[in-house]
């Protein structure tokens, strides 16, 4: 899942966009809104956090300009105004969460999540492709039921793997939903996630390679 952050405090914005990444989010970062703009006409995004205080304006402007323009991806407001009409407001111009200065970075990962489940379709809190079990609230893999130790990204790999068990996900599909705009598209980062992903997973191999395309994962022959 792919996030973009957009906030222009240099320490706080950098923050929030690592503890995404260590939770297995992608995450961006824009710092005002013509950048957070171009960003999101560009990329797919499954949720935007954005601060409402930028050095070019208030984001609530911007998303109702999202909005208006059919953008229906889930939005967090962050916001140093935490009255109940600065939040009413957020809510009117299409703000689907609002969270206020101070925060805990675990509370924001949590209502991250939440925002990108609910604006895909409903699906089963666990996935399984062959012996292989995903418990998505938990977070835990297991293989003929030994619990597996995946990092943030090892993890997302295989969800975007099981997610569409069968069907050939291209690189390019993969960073797409797995890495931010930091990952070099023409690096191996894919390939080495998916030697990792095989080697813990162990034998018989249920990810397939798919010469010149990319890789999908299916019950062994």
């Amino acid at each position: 899942m792919r996030v973009l952050v957009v906030e222009d405090d240099p320490g706080l914005g950098p923050a929030i966009a690592a503890g995404l990444r260590a939770a297995g989010f992608a995450a961006d970062l824009a710092q005002r809104l013509d950048e957070a703009d171009l960003k999101v006409s560009v990329n797919a995004y499954d949720c935007v956090v954005a601060d409402r205080g930028l050095p070019d304006g208030d984001a609530l402007d911007l998303l109702k300009v999202w909005r208006g323009a059919g953008r229906t991806f889930p939005v967090l407001m962050l916001t140093a105004f935490g009255s109940l009409d600065d939040r009413v407001t957020g809510f009117e111009h299409g703000a689907d969460d609002y969270l206020v200065k101070p925060f805990a970075m675990a509370e924001l990962t949590a209502r991250v999540r939440a925002l990108c489940r609910r604006d895909q379709p409903p699906r089963l809190p666990e996935l399984t492709v062959g012996d292989v079990t995903m418990d998505l609230p938990r977070r835990r893999v297991r293989r003929a039921g030994v619990l597996l130790t995946l990092t943030a990204k090892e993890f997302a790999v295989l969800e975007a793997l099981m997610l569409k068990a069968g069907q050939v996900l291209t690189r390019s599909e993969l960073i797409e939903s797995c890495w931010d705009e930091l990952s070099d598209p023409m690096s191996n980062v894919v390939d080495v996630v998916i030697r990792q992903l095989r080697r813990k997973l162990g034998p018989p191999d249920l990810i397939e390679a798919v010469r010149g395309s990319g890789y999908r994962i299916g019950e062994p022959e």
